[in-house]
């Protein structure tokens, strides 16, 4: 049976995780392990009860209590619902909630890298990309463009923030991803030589008079790929771009010199995955 919850004190620290906790302590309250992330809208909160995400608690819209959100709430056994007018949900989290509905939800455990990559051909690896909204349109594209793991290097925007799941359309509960490395020490050097340890030849994408074009006959013909996409505006570290095997850029028309990394990871999807 549903635990529906009338929220009659919005101070009540059942509702910090929905309006008081920033993302970082969101990620770090208590242990990491028992880190938590916030899913936005029906659609995105199934993908992530799909992947085995454990929910919290919920926070839904009174209208929607027996409307699009119904169907959450009866996967979420009997966990708190709390709910109100959309108005005053709006005026507790900051912001008009998607859909009616939020969901607090248990950070899954992150796997090894070479568990992640075992069977993988073409992954994606992204330095240092700081904007979450590039980060979730990234992951839409790897899903959408049969990437099969995508990394993250320790100092990249994390992709369980609430704008990156949404933007993602919760697709980051689709494509497997870990981070390579939990210090930025660790990436590139270490990082790369763990690639390289599985098989993975590396491709940097960035803009180079000596980049090949991204649709180079031998990146194709690599068995196994690691796409490497870099922060927007300075890009990737020269160090990163000296130690991966190639360097590929896409051409550009009208003395345009480069795609924003959202756009140009799909381009690069595209063109280099296995079809």
């Amino acid at each position: 049976m549903p635990n529906i919850v009338e929220i009659d004190d919005f101070s009540s620290p059942e509702l910090d995780v929905f309006a008081r906790l920033t993302e970082a302590q969101l990620r770090n309250r208590l242990e990491p392990e028992k880190g938590i992330f916030i899913a936005e809208s029906p659609k995105v909160i199934a993908l992530a009860l799909d992947a085995g995400c454990r929910p919290v608690s919920l926070l839904v819209e009174r209208g929607q209590l027996a409307g699009q959100a119904q169907p959450i709430i009866s996967r979420c056994g009997d966990i708190p619902v709390y709910t109100a007018d959309n108005d005053l949900l709006a005026g507790l989290t900051g912001f008009p909630l998607s859909q009616g509905v939020l969901c607090a939800m248990r950070r899954p455990p992150l796997p090894e890298v070479e568990e992640l990559c075992a069977a993988a051909r073409r992954i994606a690896v992204l330095e240092d990309i700081m904007d979450s909204t590039n980060v979730g349109a990234i992951f839409r594209s790897a899903a959408a463009l049969n990437i099969d793991a995508v990394l993250v290097t320790p100092s990249c925007c994390d992709p369980l923030l609430r704008r990156a799941v949404r933007v993602s359309m919760g697709t980051i509960f689709q494509v497997p991803w870990t981070r390579i490395g939990s210090e930025a020490a660790q990436w590139p050097q270490p990082g790369m030589e763990r690639l390289r340890s599985m098989g993975f030849r590396t491709v940097a994408m960035a803009l180079s008079d000596s980049a090949v074009g991204i649709d180079d006959p031998r990146l194709m013909a690599e068995e196994k790929l690691a796409i490497v996409l870099g922060t927007e505006g300075s890009g990737l570290s020269h160090r990163t771009i000296a130690a991966c095997d190639y360097t590929a850029r896409i051409p550009m028309a009208h003395n345009v010199d480069s795609l924003n990394v959202a756009a140009a990871s799909a381009v690069a999807f595209w063109q280099l995955g296995i079809r």
